[in-house]
């Protein structure tokens, strides 16, 4: 195992921080690489524990010589994040100084400057060479930004790091959810296998959410690439790039932990990542739906929340979800859901105000365009 330290812009006298990665594994290129992080909503602890819970597996993996492709993980991916605190309450999901959402609006080059970067170096018959000269141009540009704070330090240092993988995996977790994956389309039957180790209760694909977040600005951009290149230029698979929610806020244990890092590691041995036998994935616990499709289920009233479904349940349309109760007029608002779906996430607040978002209920049908995803 290599630790690198990656010294963030000090945006104030006094004060340092720095980005740790942890490297495994063949870092000669003969192999497949996979780069994975944690907790860049800094609040989102399970998904720092599994991290840290990984990091140990594939340390001892790599001492009995069975990695055979390379990783990359980043277990703590925003201390900024971290040190936000406000009269006792963890403040991780935006960043202080500038208000911004940790994992939106992520800045990437243009495929066209990225093609014109290549320029006549393409290959017209070799995917993996071409893939190779772009990733090389891609951490080269990236190389080339100048950070102007902390948190544009932060972004694009992770970034660079990502940009090396032929897969990249987000590990976070929701409010109060059971294990749901956000995917595209094209990286899904790339990602299929590790939503069945992972047990996961539903996979929501969508080819651009609107939000820029972390994994999609990898998955976007070569599919940019891919169209602009045409046949002149073969790509190969599309970059495989995920989030991965693992449960909710306080879904933090020893055995919750190691089971999600098991399912990343017999994820990695069925890609060749790791040497070992590939065992049958269990079956998928819910088909993939758009996230288009997912219903955003909102409070029509103030008042205290009463969820009426636990978070992980199959709804018919029509089931109620939750009440609002009126303590002041003894009114009870009962919010059904018109879906038929898995109640995937909820908010962690029990008392709301009108048009507070509070649930999702996961969806076969597009019913939502444009942004699809919460600041």
């Amino acid at each position: 195992m290599q630790t690198r330290r990656h010294p963030l812009v000090s945006t104030t006298l006094g004060t340092t921080r720095e980005l740790v990665s942890f490297h495994f594994g063949d870092a000669n290129g003969r192999r497949e690489k996979v780069y994975l992080q944690a907790s860049l909503h800094a609040d989102e602890t399970p998904a720092m524990l599994t991290a840290w819970t990984l990091k140990k597996r594939l340390a001892a993996l790599e001492a009995e010589g069975r990695m055979r492709g390379e990783v990359a993980l980043v277990p703590v991916a925003n201390p900024i994040g971290l040190s936000q605190h406000v009269l006792g309450q963890f403040l991780g999901r935006f960043e202080a100084n500038s208000g911004h959402n940790f994992n939106r609006g992520f800045p990437m080059p243009t495929a066209a400057a990225l093609i014109e970067r290549v320029g006549a170096r393409f290959s017209s018959n070799d995917a993996t060479h071409n893939a190779r000269l772009l990733r090389g141009a891609l951490v080269d540009m990236l190389g080339e930004t100048t950070a102007k704070n902390e948190f544009e330090s932060l972004r694009l240092t992770l970034l660079t790091l990502a940009s090396q993988a032929d897969v990249v995996l987000d590990l976070h977790c929701s409010l109060e959810a059971t294990m749901h994956i956000y995917t595209s389309p094209a990286s899904w039957p790339a990602i299929e296998p590790l939503a069945r180790h992972l047990g996961a209760n539903g996979v929501l694909l969508a080819t651009d959410s609107g939000g820029q977040s972390f994994d999609e600005v990898h998955a976007l951009l070569w599919n940019e690439v891919r169209e602009r290149l045409g046949d002149r230029a073969p790509l190969g698979a599309p970059n495989i790039a995920a989030t991965i929610e693992h449960c909710g806020q306080r879904d933090v244990d020893y055995d919750t932990a190691a089971r999600d890092a098991d399912a990343i590691v017999e994820y990695l041995i069925a890609r060749g990542v790791i040497e070992g036998e590939v065992k049958d994935a269990p079956p998928l616990a819910q088909p993939a739906t758009p996230l288009a499709g997912s219903q955003q289920l909102t409070a029509p009233v103030s008042g205290i929340v009463v969820y009426r479904a636990k978070v992980g349940a199959r709804l018919k349309a029509g089931d109620p979800v939750f009440d609002v109760v009126d303590p002041l007029t003894d009114a009870v608002t009962t919010v059904t859901t018109s879906n038929d779906g898995v109640f995937y996430m909820r908010r962690a607040i029990r008392f709301v105000y009108a048009g507070a978002p509070m649930g999702r209920v996961t969806g076969e049908t597009p019913i939502r365009s444009g942004v699809l995803i919460g600041a």
